[in-house]
């Protein structure tokens, strides 16, 4: 139930964590919000670990440490921002939701685990609901223009995502969360540190408002220390295939948060969409919850 509970909490961490980025945005660069999250979020590790030593990974381990930091804050963050400016958001989605299956395939070739019915069922049903809260936007449609480009940028995303998750659950067996999370998040902050320096020149620190300072608070608090230390310790309790169509409840989440806190609409078709994917995770983990 604690996994489950911390899969959840992610969900919706990370679900909102879309909302307030649009909030801050409105008055931080992009790479300057990314790097202020991290850095701040590194800052809180570092009060929560006081008087802890660094964790003492293996050279082996260290390297694949070092990639999960690589991959997802990273890359990650890149190639979906930069994405996001070459293709259109529809697509973005469609293409995102494809995780749990990189997930699925990458993680019986690397960690040998295997995929039950459900989980597959699980995978199929979750893609349809994203479907249909992408068809159900009133401001979609039906056109597939948009770079190639872009759509290769946000399957890197998807690839970066699908790798982190591997190397975390590959860490988790034998490091704690407390301990991936603190130094995932330091190497981000690290990672970010050159595209905050590149945008310094034309930040204007009186610019920022109220409002985006509270998004930065949120970003940093809930959807990086809360969001990252949930999913890593879920990830080391369950095979990674199940946590990983929890992912595809997050633009639920999103889409709820955008009608509530942003009054933007939601319609009947994005609801039902949005059902499909919470059952569609509900029978993705249905046969661990049997088990126990």
């Amino acid at each position: 139930m604690i996994t489950y509970a911390a899969l959840t909490a992610t969900m919706i961490f990370w679900g909102l964590s879309f909302v307030a980025t649009k909030v801050a945005l409105e008055s931080i660069p992009t790479f300057t919000l990314v790097f202020f999250r991290f850095s701040l979020a590194a800052l809180i590790f570092l009060l929560i670990r006081q008087g802890r030593r660094w964790p003492s990974f293996t050279r082996k381990d260290h390297v694949k440490m070092v990639l999960l930091a690589l991959f997802e804050p990273g890359l990650y963050f890149i190639f979906e921002t930069i994405g996001l400016q070459h293709t259109s958001a529809p697509k973005t989605a469609l293409i995102i939701a494809t995780i749990p299956v990189v997930v699925l395939v990458l993680s019986a070739l690397m960690l040998g685990e295997r995929a039950s019915g459900a989980s597959i069922t699980g995978i199929i049903l979750s893609f349809g609901g994203i479907a249909l809260l992408v068809v159900g936007d009133p401001q979609f449609g039906w056109s597939l223009k948009g770079s190639l480009l872009g759509d290769l940028l946000i399957g890197g995303a998807v690839v970066s995502a699908s790798l982190y998750m591997i190397f975390a659950r590959d860490l988790g067996r034998t490091y704690s969360s407390l301990d991936i999370t603190f130094v995932q998040i330091v190497y981000g902050a690290v990672f970010f540190c050159l595209p905050f320096i590149w945008e310094l020149p034309g930040l204007t620190g009186s610019a920022v408002t109220l409002r985006s300072s509270l998004a930065v608070i949120y970003l940093t608090v809930f959807a990086t220390v809360g969001a990252f230390l949930c999913y890593n310790y879920a990830l080391s309790q369950v095979p990674v295939s199940r946590a990983a169509v929890f992912v595809n409840g997050i633009p639920v989440v999103t889409a709820i948060g955008a009608w509530v806190l942003l009054e933007e609409k939601l319609t009947g078709i994005q609801a039902g969409g949005g059902a499909l994917v919470l059952l569609a995770v509900f029978i993705t983990n249905l046969p661990a919850r049997t088990q126990t």
